[in-house]
């Protein structure tokens, strides 16, 4: 084996698993903290309006939005067979999308809207990707208890699988 083998970055299904749940939940870690700096310098009481907005928009943008992607990301996942590139937890077409989300979260954040009504979405995305996350992380620890991740069909049930 030679030193570029050794030194290759590549993991098993599970670890994709993992790697994908902290990249969620850390990306929603820092869309929360955004918002929460932006609060933070807010002058106005009502400044718990803007947290509860948030949190009411990151329930169904969890749940209808990113929770469908995480299940449906695990599913292919589940499918990956021996070690694979750290680089596969998501598919070549979420990477492009990542790069408009962020090109797009910068011209928000440089734009002239107030960083208030701006805290409401980034609460709300965050918040989504973060309970997201969770999913993936769920699914690793129990199936790292079992030290067996079976290989399933995309979208063969999944959803019941992770509750």
């Amino acid at each position: 084996m030679n030193q570029a083998e050794r030194i290759s970055f590549k993991a098993d299904r599970k670890y994709l698993i993992l790697i994908a749940g902290l990249m969620w939940c850390g990306v929603g870690i820092m869309l929360l903290a955004f918002a929460e700096t932006w609060l933070a310098r807010y002058p106005g009481k009502d400044v718990w309006v803007y947290y509860l907005l948030g949190f009411i928009a990151g329930m169904p943008i969890h749940h209808f939005g990113f929770l469908k992607l995480a299940d449906k990301n695990i599913s292919r996942l589940l499918t990956v067979t021996g070690r694979k590139s750290i680089f596969t937890f998501i598919t070549v077409k979420s990477y492009f999308t990542i790069i408009f989300m962020v090109a797009l979260g910068i011209s928000l954040r440089h734009s002239s809207i107030p960083k208030q009504y701006l805290s409401i979405i980034y609460n709300g995305i965050g918040l989504g990707l973060f309970l997201s996350g969770i999913r993936y992380i769920r699914y690793f620890i129990r199936d790292h208890k079992t030290r067996e991740i079976k290989t399933a069909r995309p979208f063969d049930g999944i959803t019941d699988k992770l509750k």
